[in-house]
């Protein structure tokens, strides 16, 4: 085969791939077309069998009407990489082309650059599309809102009991402090400090050891040092700074970061207990009060396990001193060894 006929039989098989990716998008339900849709390489790879439906059909000649199989769907072969590389680069050539035309990955990471937006979706998922459908809007948002409140809360982003700093969590500074303030904990926009902080679980940055151990006294310079490295230097996953996650936060316990926003272990814990109650409640067609109720309960009762599981490594990781006969036998030891020292 000649060289020009390889350019035209590849050419051939970029408009084959470009025309079964346009079918296939047009025939989804999805309208997500992201060129990072993992569903679509799949289905592209498997291929699909031929579809027939059973009509009657009238013969134009005869006139004489009977059943017979008409094609909806013709068979589609399977596309790959390595099989067929000329339909690939094809297929994703209207798939990319598709994403940036209609901003279908951006469109993603607006949807999904918070935990809480995660959170929601595996909330949807777990009550069910049949049981979502009939629930009204209010509905839908009450169930949500019971579900998620708890998790929320457990994210470190505020301090209940400190309203008189706008509810800042100890250890971190206000968003909005004086430039050049020596005490950051002050915040010169309390109204926008609330709004971010509640809105868009803002936590701050880490106040200075001094400041920070003041607030949390079994704090450490190596556990500071620590946290300062991964908040500050830490590139997580693919080295994006997107995801990444510590063993020990200022507090002591585990902490990971999604796009800068803290998800703790009671966070995950309460979206897990949340959404197993909701599923509960979606296959038992329960109420949309009681199911809200649900929500709210299995979301707690997942906080309260999270929390008991960070007070368990939080006691772990507290530094361990010597108790008192310890430190008498080191001390006193060292004390005698001295004198005599002296003495001599």
């Amino acid at each position: 085969m000649s060289v020009l006929d390889r350019v035209l039989n590849f050419g051939k098989s970029l408009k084959e791939g470009y025309g079964t990716a346009a079918e296939m998008m047009s025939a989804t339900k999805d309208r997500g077309h992201s060129i990072f849709n993992p569903t679509f390489y799949r289905e592209l790879k498997a291929g699909a069998p031929e579809k027939t439906v059973r009509k009657i059909v009238t013969d134009p000649v005869t006139n004489i009407s009977g059943p017979q199989n008409v094609v909806t769907s013709p068979e589609r072969a399977p596309i790959s990489l390595t099989e067929t590389p000329g339909k690939f680069l094809g297929a994703y050539t209207a798939r990319l082309l598709t994403d940036v035309g209609n901003d279908e990955t951006r469109r993603f990471y607006w949807r999904y650059n918070h935990p809480l937006a995660i959170a929601d979706k595996v909330l949807e998922n777990a009550i069910g599309e049949k049981v979502a459908q009939k629930l009204t809007p209010t509905q839908r948002a009450l169930v949500n809102l019971g579900a998620v409140a708890p998790a929320a809360a457990s994210m470190g982003v505020y301090d209940i009991t400190n309203p008189e700093e706008q509810f800042r969590p100890k250890g971190y500074t206000q968003e909005y402090s004086a430039l050049g303030s020596d005490d950051r904990r002050i915040s010169v926009q309390p109204g926008q400090e609330l709004f971010d902080r509640f809105f868009l679980q803002r936590q701050g940055d880490p106040l200075k050891y001094a400041t920070a151990k003041a607030e949390i006294p079994e704090l450490t310079p190596e556990r500071y040092g620590n946290y300062m490295n991964f908040r500050y230097q830490d590139k997580g996953l693919l080295g994006l700074g997107l995801v990444k996650a510590t063993p020990e936060n200022l507090q002591g316990v585990p902490e990971a970061r999604i796009l800068n926003v803290p998800v703790s272990v009671p966070t995950v814990t309460a979206i897990a207990g949340g959404a197993a109650a909701l599923r509960y409640a979606g296959q038992n067609k329960v109420k949309p009060g009681k199911m809200a109720l649900a929500g709210l309960a299995g979301s707690t009762a997942g906080a309260a396990v999270g929390n008991l599981v960070n007070e368990v490594i939080a006691m772990a990781n507290r530094p361990k001193l010597p108790d008192l006969h310890q430190y008498q036998e080191q001390y006193g030891m060292n004390f005698i060894n001295d004198s005599q020292q002296g003495i001599n």
